[in-house]
């Protein structure tokens, strides 16, 4: 099979790749992830990405755009918009996947215990049969200590929120 892995970042991505390689799966990465804020944290994440794309070899697809602005003008519940980030990211995975000839796609995201989870699987299957590629469903949750070990070992950054100003801000305010 092969496999489109919906990066978000370096840490949460080094558990679900070694579960896929295990299972032979053929996988390859793609970072897109426009609700990163600030923007100097973007970058953080997405030059760890690339570090941890060559420690593996792993080729990974990388996406430059950057929403701040939407992010900033978007006024809805938490919920929803969990809902609006988990779809732009998602959906553009269906969307590469499908135009870029993979089998399924997936997304780390399903290896963070602080996510919503079942949400995130309801997009990914959504936006599969929108565009007619499977989504790849694996709790990889129980492996997210194992994967932040793996990421410490390596030397890779290791953030300390999710990535949008929400969180962001929640975190500076503790």
């Amino acid at each position: 099979m092969k496999l489109l892995l919906h990066m978000c970042c370096a840490p949460c991505s080094t558990y679900p790749l070694k579960v896929l390689r295990d299972k032979k799966i053929d996988v390859k990465g793609l970072f897109y992830n426009p609700n990163i804020h600030p923007i100097n944290e973007w970058e953080s994440r997405k030059n760890a990405v690339k570090e941890f794309s060559k420690i593996v070899n792993l080729d990974v697809e990388y996406i430059d755009e950057y929403l701040e602005d939407k992010w900033l003008s978007y006024v809805g519940e938490q919920d929803d918009r969990c809902r609006m980030c988990y779809s732009i990211r998602l959906e553009l995975a269906a969307r590469y996947a499908k135009e870029n000839g993979y089998d399924a796609y997936t997304t780390s995201l399903l290896v963070s215990p602080y996510q919503k989870h079942d949400l995130i699987k309801a997009l990914g299957e959504n936006y599969g049969a929108k565009y007619g590629v499977d989504f790849y469903y694996e709790d990889f949750r129980n492996g997210f200590r194992e994967g932040q070990k793996i990421a410490k070992e390596m030397c890779l950054y290791r953030q300390k929120y999710c990535g949008c100003i929400i969180s962001f801000n929640e975190r500076n305010n503790k």
